[in-house]
């Protein structure tokens, strides 16, 4: 892992995956519960980094709307289809401190309970810069 490709910025690159594949599913929008990453995600918006990060892990620009609740986190069950089970960096806060009760929760039910205070919103694929091909030999 580079020196910028923190846990946290490894994360939301798979949530905006996630994300990509939940609106291309006409799912709702995924919720984010983890102040730790949404902390990573509010360093890194409104940069040239962001537009390219937002690209190249959602095939789009995603915005980020506030949006709060609480209950059952949607997109769990994709997010391990796709990446294996979450780490407990999903269940840290924004000073670092891991929220074990709720982490050995979702350890023993596959659930995560939480209130969240925002989503991405879905951008338009074509705004997204051309990804560039690199030829194999």
């Amino acid at each position: 892992m580079s020196p910028t490709q923190t846990p946290e910025r490894v994360e939301l690159g798979k949530f905006f995956e996630v994300s990509a594949r939940q609106f291309k599913a006409g799912d709702i929008a995924p919720e984010m519960f983890s102040t730790a990453i949404d902390a990573e995600w509010h360093r890194m918006l409104g940069s040239a980094e962001y537009v390219d990060f937002s690209s190249r892990h959602a095939g789009q620009v995603f915005g980020h709307e506030t949006d709060y609740g609480t209950g059952k986190i949607s997109w769990i069950r994709t997010y391990e289809e796709m990446f294996g089970r979450l780490p407990d960096i999903w269940f840290t806060d924004a000073d670092g401190a891991v929220d074990r009760q709720s982490a050995d929760r979702y350890r023993e039910t596959g659930e995560v309970w939480a209130e969240w205070s925002c989503s991405p919103l879905p951008g338009d694929p074509e705004s997204a810069p051309e990804q560039r091909r690199v030829a194999t030999p």
